[in-house]
């Protein structure tokens, strides 16, 4: 606009309507054509950049001992060529709605929001590169696998959903609500910071004993470390051999009896089985020494021997659910090795026995972490509950992490009534010698599969001794669990 307004007073004469437009037409393809150019060489210079950073992820000088990370050229030409194509499409096509396949940017208000549309856009195109640069390392799959999820983290904390500048339907909230959603989602993180975790549910519904936790049963023996509980019978007739359920000590027992139309023990109790349960005790400092050993003893094996007590049965079946599982089987082979078979069958839930394949929770296992953890609190100390949780829900970050955080604080929204979310936000602490040794004797060096290795309350644990009927469960989509580790404890035991 300058340059004509100069042209007009220097004798140019004014120019006819149609040649002003064409001349603005003009400038403004010219315009567009240098803002390309420069976009595409910011592009340019951002992707030399990017990979820069990223290698020294794998190690450039600054990190010694670590090896430098090497790309194959062929996959990497392909991905930046793929890279400045489809960037250069999205700068055309600016406007265009971002992905429909990610539901964190499928509301309507996304398509109608140039500005956030674009930011989603160009972020899935990042996501997919810097995902197709791990897909290219030369590396060991271990250390793709760490450089996958430290990717995956990072992406999906800095997705634009996350931020209410970007966040068009946040935004379109709070016009609609007349900034009422940000007031309440305020309100929301306060609680969120008093109470010390993210809410995944809303907790006020829920209270242990009436509205979860209700199948009707009563404490008969308890020490420092469990309380076991024995279920009122919903039959005329019980079967004679009694039934122990030894559930995980990461969190609490209720598990088994959310409601009544989905608890386990609820079933249990009302098939005919005598019906025992495992309920942790919530360590304290008082409990910061207790070792594996101490939870096979005085846990484990001390259930058994009081269901037996109280019943009279010489054999009990048995279950064990998650690490609880872990716990059970551990315990059996001790009493195994001591020439006790006080078991007569057992069940696995989603329990990992073999630690061959232990999923994504691999990432975290070396031995300088195993190291780590054993200075920490080999010797003594807690693992607190909330880290522990904490840890699991940012293994799936977008579902159990800043999905609540978008809707909770940036739309100040209250997260529906979720039984089986109050009961994973109620976690348990773990003693730090407990958990120091179960790091490097599963994790680690998966000692329990290898007969005789594994010495627990001064025996020699060996799982073929463990001869017994089993069922084994595995869940297709558990991220703690996988389903190939729960099946190898098929490949353990004799049956």
């Amino acid at each position: 606009a300058g340059r004509q307004r100069a042209g007009v007073e220097v004798g140019m004469g004014v120019q006819p309507q149609h040649a002003q437009g064409a001349a603005h037409a003009s400038d403004f393809q010219a315009d567009w054509a240098r803002a390309a150019s420069q976009f595409q060489q910011n592009l340019g210079a951002g992707w030399s950049k990017a990979l820069e950073a990223f290698q020294q992820v794998g190690g450039q000088p600054a990190a010694p001992g670590m090896p430098s990370l090497q790309f194959n050229p062929t996959s990497l030409l392909e991905l930046q060529q793929s890279y400045l194509r489809e960037a250069a499409n999205l700068w055309n096509d600016s406007v265009k709605a971002p992905g429909a396949g990610d539901r964190r940017f499928s509301g309507d208000a996304w398509a109608r929001n140039p500005l956030s549309a674009f930011s989603a856009s160009v972020y899935l195109l990042n996501a997919r590169t810097l995902l197709g640069l791990v897909e290219a390392a030369k590396a060991d799959e271990k250390t793709k696998a760490r450089l996958r999820f430290a990717v995956e983290q990072w992406l999906a904390a800095s997705a634009p959903s996350n931020f209410l500048a970007l966040n068009a339907e946040a935004q379109q909230k709070a016009l609609e609500t007349r900034g009422e959603s940000i007031a309440k989602g305020i309100q929301n993180l306060w609680h969120d910071v008093q109470q010390g975790h993210v809410s995944m549910t809303d907790e006020s519904v829920f209270e242990v004993g009436k509205n979860v936790a209700t199948t009707e049963g009563a404490v008969v023996f308890e020490n420092d470390y469990f309380q076991l509980i024995e279920y009122k019978p919903l039959t005329a007739k019980v079967y004679e051999r009694p039934f122990l359920l030894v559930p995980p000590c990461i969190n609490k027992f209720y598990i088994l009896d959310l409601q009544p139309e989905n608890s386990f023990i609820r079933y249990a109790v009302s098939q005919g089985h005598r019906t025992f349960v495992v309920s942790w005790r919530n360590p304290d400092a008082s409990m910061e020494r207790a070792t594996w050993d101490d939870f096979i003893e005085q846990a484990a094996i001390q259930a058994i021997h009081t269901v037996q007590d109280i019943t009279g049965a010489a054999k009990i079946n048995a279950l064990g659910f998650c690490v609880g599982g872990t716990i059970l089987s551990t315990a059996i082979a001790v009493l195994a090795a001591r020439g006790e078979k006080p078991v007569a069958s057992t069940t696995l839930l989603t329990t990992l026995i073999d630690f061959t394949d232990t999923g994504i929770l691999d990432v975290f296992i070396d031995e300088n972490f195993v190291k780590f953890r054993e200075m920490q609190m080999g010797k003594g100390g807690m693992m607190k509950g909330q880290d522990l949780a904490s840890t699991f829900s940012f293994l799936r970050p977008n579902d159990l992490v800043w999905n609540y955080v978008v809707g909770n604080y940036l739309k100040g929204e209250t997260p529906p009534p979720f039984d089986l979310l109050y009961w994973n936000s109620d976690s348990t602490n773990l003693p730090g010698p407990f958990y120091a040794w179960y790091l490097r004797n599963t994790y680690l060096e998966n000692n329990l599969i290898k007969p005789g290795k594994a010495v627990v309350c001064g025996e020699k644990v060996d799982l073929n001794k463990v001869d017994m009927p089993m069922y084994i469960y595995g869940s297709r989509e558990d991220h703690i669990v996988p389903i190939g580790g729960s099946y190898g404890s098929t490949q353990v035991f004799p049956g």
